[in-house]
This record gives structure tokens, sequence and C-alpha cells, in this order.
């Protein structure tokens, strides 16, 4: 017994969870009433205040689960290997997917929603940053580290360089996703950002 009404608290946890993602997203954190969360979550407000007590915690905790998603980008980080000969096209690899994770609509739009709401929650994004984004610029620095110790790279400063990395990437297709509130690049320029990167990267520190 006690077990299946664990599970349906825990359907209705998702339920709720699931529910706010959409509502935050669509009418930003101000915008969005625990009522409206409740409805479409089709569970009573009370039900939802049962699993959060404000909207504030939930909002928090919507934001801060995504930063599960990081893993996998940690893991392809942490994992280039030092082969001197394909070395452009490992870091091309990375670097497609990068673009591929970070210009995702769903990433776009949270973290306007997070940025929008920094103000009023500036701990909850710091919190995203150090937890998602950064975590993958210390790992990209620890690597960047690894090659230059074969001799492959020439890092003085790896965490720096992370940044470097990053931003050869990312600055053109994030920013005009940004600003227009929508992606607007095409898989075929993603393609030449990764290339375009790489080669300016290595251009610089190899």
């Amino acid at each position: 017994m006690e077990t299946s009404e664990h599970g349906r608290s825990a359907l209705k946890h998702e339920a709720i969870m699931k529910a706010a993602t959409s509502a935050f997203m669509s009418k930003g954190y101000s915008g969005t009433s625990m009522d409206d969360i409740a409805k479409l979550a089709a569970v009573s407000k009370q039900t939802v205040y049962k699993h959060f007590s404000d909207k504030e915690k939930l909002f928090a905790e919507i934001v801060l689960a995504t930063t599960d998603r990081i893993d996998g980008m940690v893991e392809l980080v942490a994992h280039i290997p030092a082969d001197a000969e394909n070395l452009e096209a490992n870091l091309t690899h990375l670097a497609r997917q990068f673009l591929t994770a970070l210009t995702q609509p769903e990433v776009l739009q949270l973290r306007r929603l997070v940025i929008a709401n920094a103000d009023a929650f500036p701990e909850l994004g710091a919190n995203w940053y150090e937890q998602g984004f950064e975590r993958v610029l210390a790992t990209l620095a620890a690597t960047f580290q690894r090659l230059t110790d074969h001799g492959l790279l020439r890092c003085d400063q790896p965490l720096l360089a992370a940044h470097h990395f990053s931003g050869l990437l990312l600055w053109i297709p994030v920013n005009k996703d940004m600003f227009h509130g929508s992606p607007q690049h095409t898989e075929a320029e993603l393609d030449h950002y990764a290339t375009a990167g790489v080669r300016a990267f290595l251009a610089a520190y190899r």
C-alpha cells in the first residue's frame, strides 16, 4: 500500500514539475501562478503546495534539475584523447556537440528565464551557472592542461583557453538566438562554426 502511494506521489511530483516547466517557459516566472501549474498538472492546488511549499522553491528545483543534462557533456570533454594526428578532428567533434547541446530551443528558453529573473534570484542564477556551464569549463580546462602536458597544445592559462574555445563556438549562434527568441541557425551553419572555431583556437594554442 505504501509503495503504491509512493508511486502515485512520485507521478504527481513529476507531473507538477513538467507542468511548471511549461508554464514558466511560456509565461515567465511572474506571469505564472500556482493555479496555472495545478491546472496544467491536473492536480489540486493543495497537492502542488504539498510537494512544493511555494512558487520560488518550485522554480528553483526546475532550474537546478536541468544541470543534470550537463553530465554527458562533462564526460565527453574529459575523454578527448591525446592524439596529435587527430587533434583537430577530435576537437571539432567536441565543438559540434557543444553547439548541438547549447543551441537547443529549451536550453535557450531556460537561459532567458534564468537571466530574466537573475535580479530577483541571484543565488539561483549563480548556482545554475556553477553547476552547469562552469563545470564544463573546468573540465575543459583540465583537458587542455592534459593536452598541453602531452605537448599537443600551448596553454599557460587553461581555464582562459576553455573560455576562448567556447566563445569562438557560441558567440554567433547563441547571441542571435537569444535576441531573436528562436533558433536562427541551420545545421550547416553549426558545422561551419565548429570547424572555423576549432581552426581559430588551434591557430592560437597549438
